[in-house]
């Protein structure tokens, strides 16, 4: 049984520790961590063809297997993560505001970290990587409890980081992983208030919706990702296509993945036959409304359900819609405010979408394979926040600090 207590006070000392780092130490301290993950890449994925076999044999969908991979390729892109996060300026300390009053305080607002954050997810081995260097990065101390999945490839992760970092001189408990996989034991995480200053979930919708309801700790939650992309009667369909079929296959398993297409009505003769022979190019089963069926042939009928449901698979559904106010209704009201696009050269249209569509990301002409910490020169990220409050988007640095304020005085008192 795993012992929070202890794993708790350990996680207490050191983000004092870690809050007391000056950037040169822990950029040196993530640039080892970087070396230590390639230069012993060969064990890393040993542990990691375990768990895929374990995965093959308990029949694993194909995209959470995509999640769950790692080679070489992957390996070395946790690295750059994390080097590109050794390489970002180090928001600690940073001074937010300073202004004076009238009675002579001087006030200053300063970023700080946010203490010992948890972190729930699972089948993606590369989150352990990601989330410790930007936590470490800002200051804070972590715990991971990742998967039955993915543990052996986490634990291995993350004891070449805990190495690396104390062959640096610095705490190893800058981050530790919980290694029981036991369902129980992520219900009493949630409830280790004393402990961990806010939980972080990343992974399915049941994972974060398990999180949100039995968490005693503040959370912040990371979505799902229903993502859109709409079609404008404006659109130029030759640049159209390759970005869907980039936004939905490029990776599966990923929530930044095209799920649903939505289409003006006054282009669908024109763009729905090309746009049928380019996902049967791309093996992509087609869910498509009766009004684009005619022009699907082969096409299965939507139902209400598919227009809300994260595949992480080659199925789209498609809506058709008769101008832009019902297909910024129709987006708001299925997507998880995650990402969602428009394809217009109509610039109203593109603004009116980019003020009101409902989501931590929105674009014009591009696909949503961008919303990613990497792409958003963030380094790393600890995931996608969908919510309002604290955080939305890609999270990296700066969405792992909170702030304090710092008043100075000359003999002040209040009368």
């Amino acid at each position: 049984m795993t012992d929070f207590r202890d794993m708790g006070e350990r996680a207490q000392r050191a983000r004092t520790f870690a809050g007391k780092l000056g950037p040169e130490e822990k950029n040196k301290a993530l640039l080892q961590v970087a070396s230590a993950l390639t230069g012993r890449a060969e064990e890393i994925l040993k542990e990691n063809e375990k768990d895929l076999a374990a995965g093959r044999a308990n029949g694993m969908h194909e995209g959470l297997l995509d999640r769950l991979q790692l080679n070489g390729k992957r390996i070395e892109a946790m690295a750059e993560g994390i080097r590109q996060v050794a390489a970002l300026e180090d928001p600690v300390g940073e001074i937010l505001d300073t202004f004076t009053r009238p009675n002579g305080l001087l006030i200053r607002k300063v970023r700080v970290p946010l203490g010992v954050i948890g972190i729930i997810y699972e089948s993606r081995p590369n989150v352990t990587a990601d989330a410790f260097s930007l936590c470490f990065k800002a200051g804070n101390a972590t715990i991971l409890k990742g998967g039955s999945d993915a543990i052996r490839s986490n634990l291995a992760i993350t004891a070449i980081i805990r190495e690396a970092l104390a062959s640096a001189g610095l705490s190893p408990d800058c981050v530790q992983i919980i290694e029981d996989t036991d369902r129980a034991v992520t219900t009493q995480f949630m409830k280790q208030k004393a402990y961990v200053d806010v939980l972080i979930p990343r992974g399915s919708a049941s994972l974060i919706r398990s999180v949100v309801e039995n968490a005693q700790i503040p959370v912040i939650e990371t979505g799902t990702g229903n993502c859109h992309i709409y079609v404008d009667r404006e659109a130029d369909i030759d640049e159209a296509l390759p970005i869907i079929v980039n936004a939905k296959t490029q990776r599966i398993g990923v929530c930044n993945a095209c799920e649903s297409l939505v289409v003006h009505e006054e282009i669908a003769k024109a763009f729905y036959p090309r746009f049928r022979e380019a996902m049967e190019q791309a093996h992509v089963e087609i869910r498509a409304d009766k009004k684009a069926l005619p022009y699907l042939p082969g096409a299965k009928e939507a139902t209400e359900e598919d227009y809300r449901t994260e595949y992480l698979d080659y199925i789209l559904s498609v809506k058709t819609v008769q101008s832009l106010d019902e297909a910024i209704a129709h987006i708001n009201r299925c997507n998880t405010k995650h990402s969602d696009a428009i394809l217009t050269r109509d610039k109203k249209s593109a603004d009116r979408f980019l003020r009101e569509v409902d989501a931590a990301c929105v674009y014009v002409n591009a696909s949503t394979r961008f919303t990613d910490g990497f792409e958003f020169g963030f380094g790393a990220e600890i995931g996608i926040s969908t919510q309002m409050l604290h955080a939305r988007g890609p999270m990296g640095l700066k969405e792992l600090t909170s702030y304090k304020y710092q008043i100075e005085g000359t003999g002040q008192i209040r009368r």
